[in-house]
């Protein structure tokens, strides 16, 4: 599109149109897109059951060139339908990612918000949803850490966004501090909505060019809506990391977190003692040419997948992703979550107190702990230049003594947890087009 440009001066009394060059696009960088149809078939032991679901779904992701202003967009969402079994909460997901940068000479400062709606807990994919045919393994590919407990039936608006500033004292040394808001709500109340607030501080030396080591300080405090009840943790956390070549990287990280508690549940229940506990984290990642592969643990405390008031987790998941040839991507991917309760299991019974009833609790000699397993592999094979064919497994297990009519799980009974495994078997076909790079 030309802009006419008129320009009038003193001396000459004519008006003079001037061609400009074209202004081009308002934004640039690479965006591409993915398109997918899948056929699903369910076999569900335990409470899931067996159902035949067809999914139409795409992702899409940009980001820009700028290293003054750095941002990047993740996006993957569907629509499913229920062709036989029993029908979903909720057919539609959604999971946005985006990420803004600014970056001065010493310092730097970004924003990230990770937005998703589910109608079961995430597992496999970027969208949690397995079957889809989207990638099951890379970056981006694992459960929100606050979901680790397995449901269906169950629709969760999750959302946790964090803000960062990073300063660099020296050639070897940064400072850090970042802030971080989560939220879990459960669209049809049946779940505790559960709201964090975490706030961390630490610094980072560079020893060589490969070996880097931390400490870190950090707060995190968990509320849960309606319960006047909150759990607190504090953590202190010591790391290396170190780069062992151009393929081989591994992390650890370590420390002490003290956890405690404010308020209390309900009129006699349980509260938590302060206690220490251990956190740590693990990685190992290595890269190549036609592949990658990972493996990742952590354990620490979280705030109770919305069936618990506060738990400690473990979690290991490891992944997998190789081409062969130019045409033919295998994906393996697989997990194992162990999330126990901070509190010991209660039982419910009717009290009075100043000649007021409550719903008094009983502890029980049980500590609510629930393993959850899942893993898959997915085959993707080329169909021409933009067309692509796909199949996978997925299989999904859980066992769990959660009973979830005591209050430190404060569920309506229409919660579906699993309790048994589940087995996904799908097919489809993606249209895939190549990258757009934009140029403004």
């Amino acid at each position: 599109m030309a802009i006419l440009i008129t320009v009038s001066t003193a001396t000459r009394a004519q008006v003079v149109p001037v061609a400009a060059e074209p202004t081009g696009l308002p934004v640039s960088g690479t965006l591409h897109y993915d398109l997918r149809y899948s056929q699903i078939a369910q076999f569900g032991g335990g409470t899931w059951g067996d159902v035949q679901r067809s999914i139409a779904s795409g992702d899409a992701s940009y980001a820009n060139i700028s290293k003054r202003l750095p941002f990047s967009m993740q996006y993957g969402g569907g629509y499913g339908w229920t062709l036989s079994g029993t029908p979903t909460a909720g057919n539609v997901f959604q999971h946005l990612s985006v990420s803004q940068g600014i970056v001065g000479r010493k310092w730097s400062l970004a924003a990230s918000d990770n937005v998703s709606y589910t109608f079961e807990t995430p597992t496999i994919g970027f969208t949690g949803i397995p079957g889809t045919g989207e990638p099951i393994s890379g970056s981006g590919t694992t459960t929100t850490p606050d979901q680790t407990i397995l449901t269906l039936n169950t629709r969760t608006l999750d959302n946790i966004a964090t803000i960062g500033y990073i300063q660099k004292l020296n050639y070897a040394t940064t400072l850090n501090l970042d802030g971080t808001w989560g939220e879990m709500r459960f669209i049809d109340n049946n779940g505790q909505n559960t709201e964090m607030l975490t706030a961390n501080t630490g610094i980072t030396r560079r020893l060589d060019a490969r070996v880097s080591v931390s400490g870190q300080y950090s707060f995190t405090r968990f509320n849960f809506s309606g319960s006047g009840y909150s759990t607190q943790a504090n953590t202190a956390q010591f790391g290396v990391t170190r780069k062992w070549n151009r393929k081989l990287t591994t992390a650890v990280t370590a420390g002490p977190a003290w956890i405690a508690s404010s308020g209390v549940p309900n009129p006699g229940s349980l509260v938590l003692p302060s206690t220490t506990t251990l956190f740590l984290s693990a990685s190992v990642s290595y890269q190549q040419r036609r592949g990658a592969a990972s493996v990742n643990y952590s354990h620490g405390t979280n705030g109770g997948a919305g069936y618990l008031l506060g738990a400690n987790i473990s979690n290991i998941n490891a992944n997998y992703s190789r081409a062969f040839g130019k045409n033919l991507t295998i994906g393996v991917t697989g997990s194992y979550i162990r999330t126990t309760s901070l509190l010991a299991a209660e039982l419910e019974y009717a009290c009075s107190i100043d000649n007021v009833t409550y719903i008094c609790l009983v502890p029980l000699n049980i500590t609510p702990v629930t393993n959850a397993r899942y893993g898959g592999v997915q085959a993707t094979r080329k169909l021409g230049r933009y067309f692509n064919a796909f199949a996978s497994y997925t299989a999904i297990d859980q066992s769990s003594n959660l009973q979830t009519s005591a209050p430190n799980t404060p569920l309506s009974s229409n919660a579906t947890i699993l309790n048994g495994l589940n087995q996904v078997i799908s097919f489809g076909i993606g249209y895939s087009p190549r990258e757009t790079h934009l140029k403004k």
